[in-house]
């Protein structure tokens, strides 16, 4: 039995139905590995012709615990896209400057302008998220940003950028070992922080509010999709091949050269 990765709009949805460790039967790292490189030569020719064309965007938002993996993704993606067409963001503690404003505000300077690609490591979310969990805003001004953040999502996609968003998730045990790795790697310590274990000790909290607003804004213009992300290549190969599907149900076409080329001869 296969596990989806998207859930019909308006059907609540329950992470624990997901097996972060999911992997189908006689499906190896090895098959996975060949898989994401094939799917890297594919978004190679289709973010070049997305480029040509200019007259469209994708938008790629990377949400999850501590730990899920969102550098590593964007990493594993980005062997397949020209860096000259495909900016990263990562979306930390506002600034006071960004505090001075509405919250999508920032959002809203980081899309992708058309031709390009955007990865957003952690995303407008984030103003849902920590702000419920840590109760940095009252409950109606946090409930009318789900619908703020719907609005925001239709009317990119009506601009012509697609959204794909991908929530990476990783189990209570799989987070304990990535964080107790960090630990024990000097090369990796710089990652580490006190308050990431805090964090852990916020898990069911989060799970809650990751749930709410995965149901909340799982729309039919931009659907989440659940990554299971317990085996680090399972998840980069599931977000390449939803990629290298959206790109080509977008199929983005060359413009036109200009007429009467045919027997020129460059000297």
């Amino acid at each position: 039995m296969t596990q989806p990765v998207t859930v019909a709009p308006g059907t609540p949805i329950h992470l624990k139905d997901f097996d972060a460790g999911y992997c189908p039967e006689k499906f190896s790292r090895d098959d996975g590995e060949d898989a994401l490189k094939d799917n890297a030569k594919k978004l190679a020719d289709l973010g070049y012709r997305l480029y040509a064309e200019n007259r469209r965007s994708l938008l790629l938002v990377l949400q999850g615990m501590d730990t899920a993996g969102k550098d590593g993704t964007i990493r594993s993606m980005m062997r397949g896209f020209n860096p000259q067409s495909c900016q990263v963001t990562s979306f930390k503690v506002p600034s006071e400057e960004e505090r001075d404003h509405g919250f999508l505000w920032r959002i809203h300077r980081a899309m992708p302008r058309h031709g390009n690609i955007a990865i957003f490591n952690r995303s407008h979310y984030e103003d849902v998220l920590v702000v419920k969990v840590d109760r940095l805003a009252p409950p109606h001004e946090i409930a009318s940003r789900y619908d703020r953040i719907n609005e925001f999502e239709q009317m990119v996609t009506e601009s012509r950028t697609t959204i794909v968003k991908c929530f990476l998730h990783i189990s209570h045990e799989e987070q304990r070992e990535r964080l107790q790795a960090r630990l024990d790697n000097p090369n990796k310590r710089w990652k580490f922080s006190r308050g990431d274990l805090d964090k852990r000790k916020q898990w069911e909290d989060y799970v809650a509010v990751y749930e709410d607003a995965l149901t909340r804004c799982n729309t039919h213009h931009a659907p989440w999709h659940i990554i299971p992300s317990d085996r680090k290549w399972y998840r980069n190969y599931v977000i390449s091949r939803i990629l290298v599907e959206t790109l080509e149900g977008m199929n983005p076409q060359f413009p036109p050269a200009e007429d009467d080329l045919d027997g020129i001869t460059v000297e």
